[in-house]
């Protein structure tokens, strides 16, 4: 059992790099080479061709599992909080936003 990479290693035998770190290389070149956009590209093109094979119902049906399982880990409450969290950065988004627009306006003195 001794001459097994361990579960956190990923190593392949004889490899100087585990798999996590070759994945992160290989992202991190794909990054370099096609910019940080490719990744939104790629995934919008996967994402319409899920729905094309699956339907826009799949959708619906992966998002209502994954929030019983949410909702079953945090509780009902969690929703209510992250809610709250989210419109007070909006509102304070809003706020400085109107005040940049205000400043812009002001004539130099």
């Amino acid at each position: 059992m001794a001459d097994q990479p361990s579960k956190d290693s990923d190593n392949k035998a004889g490899g100087d790099m585990s798999v996590r770190e070759a994945g992160k290389k290989g992202g991190d070149t794909v990054r370099e080479r096609y910019g940080s956009g490719f990744y939104e590209t790629i995934g919008r093109k996967g994402g319409q061709a899920t729905r094309e094979r699956h339907g826009a119902q799949f959708y619906e049906a992966i998002g209502q599992k994954g929030g019983r399982v949410v909702k079953d880990k945090y509780g009902s409450d969690f929703y209510e909080e992250i809610g709250h969290k989210g419109g007070q950065k909006v509102k304070r988004l809003i706020a400085e936003a109107k005040k940049n627009i205000s400043n812009e306006a002001k004539p130099e003195a």
